[in-house]
Formats: C-alpha cells, structure tokens, sequence
C-alpha cells in the first residue's frame, strides 16, 4: 500500500469502542478486507487474516446481542414482530451506518483498487467489517456477550428508536381499528388533509376520521406515516397509549 492508502492505527479504533484488545492481531484480521489479502499473498509469502470468517460469526453474535434484548424488552410482541424489528435493525444499511458513525471504514485495510474504488465508504464492506469487529471483541473477551453488548446496544436502541417514529414496525392503525371494531356500525377513515414540498421532500397531513369526526392529525413524509401518526394520536385520545409512553413497546 502506498503511504496515502495507509488505514488509521487501530489503537484510536480500540479508544473509540472503548475495549482493549488482548490480542490485537484478532483485531487487525476484523479490520482487513479480502482484497488487501490477495494482494499481499501475491507480494509476499507470509500470510495475512482477513475478516470474512470473523464477520460469519459476527453475525450470529449480533443476532444473538438484539434478540436477547428483544425478547426481554419486548414482552408483548409476538414471534413475527420480533423477527421484523431485528431483521430492520441488523441489515446492511444499518450496520454500515453504525460502521460510519465510528469512522470504521478509515481503518480498515483494503487492496489499492478497492481504495481507488471508494471502498472505505462501501456500505457492503463496513457492514461486514462492524459485524467482524464484533465478532473479535466476543472472542478477545473470553467469548462472552458483555462487552459486545455494552458496545453495540446503544446503536441498536437508537436505530429502533427512529424506526418506531416512522411508524415501520409499531402498527398504530391496525391497533386503532381493532379498539374501533369492538362496536359495531362504527366507521374509521382516514382523510389526506394537505400534501406540500417539492418531489423530493414531500409533506403529508391526514386526519383520522371516526364517524365523521376527527380524532387524530399525524404529519409525515410518506401517506403511511402520516396515517400512523394520527392514528397514534386516537389512540392517545382514547387512553389505549399514554402521549409520553416509548413508541417502541
């Protein structure tokens, strides 16, 4: 690698996580690519650890790490609720984002073309590497979930956080029509109020509509959005959720 394709010293990786390493050489194969393997295996003899079968297991550690909290959290949310919440969480986009909030990609150890090809900002390539990362804290620590909890949960709590605010998985219309099905003769429409901004950034106001009167007003970025807003706002309005209470359970 020439000097302009040399990755930051871990030492500020292990400062930024917030673990020592016992054994950095675990360490340097999480942050190593494939591609900064072949090409040292066709410069010298010595062979180099890259991180594909650490983000293997990285895998099965943080689905492990989100379910158990999950399932601890979450007491009133069915099996097909859970899967969907953690699969929201655990995808590339996410892990790529948690990579970039630690600036991971910067050292990691890549073949020059995949450098000259934008490889540190890959979203494929940072996600792998954080689920690698993960995987060698977990051995590193005795191979124990502590410290890989201590990590990655703030990540994962924010990240259910801002999903639950677009209403992705937290089903508030669906809870709104059961309440409004136990009377008969009741009708739940949702009317579009307004629709602003340019195409890209669109802005949408509904009404939750109960027999002609109003209930609840959500805005948002997309039509569904909006509509689980409001009917999150009835469901305030009728008791079923308190107005202050975490959109996540």
């Amino acid at each position: 690698m020439t000097h302009n394709d040399e990755p930051r010293p871990i030492g500020e990786l292990e400062k930024t996580i917030g673990y020592t390493f016992r054994d950095r050489k675990i360490l340097k194969a999480a942050v190593t690519h494939s591609s900064y393997y072949n090409e040292m295996k066709t410069k010298t003899d010595s062979a180099v650890a890259y991180n594909e079968r650490l983000e293997f297991l990285g895998d099965s550690v943080l689905s492990i790490v989100v379910s158990s909290y999950l399932f601890e959290e979450y007491r009133n949310k069915q099996e097909g609720d859970l899967t969907k919440i953690r699969a929201a969480v655990v995808c590339e986009k996410a892990l790529s984002k948690f990579a970039a909030e630690i600036s991971l990609g910067e050292y990691l150890y890549l073949g020059h073309g995949e450098i000259l090809n934008g490889g540190r900002q890959r979203p494929s390539i940072t996600a792998d590497a954080f689920e690698a990362l993960l995987a060698a804290m977990y051995l590193d620590s005795g191979e124990v979930f502590t410290e890989v909890e201590r990590f990655v949960l703030p990540f994962i709590k924010s990240e259910i956080g801002k999903i639950s605010r677009n209403g992705v998985f937290i089903d508030y219309k669906t809870q709104l029509q059961q309440l409004v099905q136990q009377a008969e003769g009741e009708i739940l429409e949702y009317v579009l109020v307004s629709e602003t901004g340019p195409a890209h950034d669109k802005r949408f106001s509904v009404e939750a509509m109960l027999n002609s009167n109003i209930i609840g007003r959500g805005t948002g970025k997309t039509k569904r959005e909006a509509e689980q807003q409001a009917a999150r706002e009835a469901l305030i309005l009728f008791g079923e959720i308190k107005e202050n209470a975490k959109e996540t359970h």
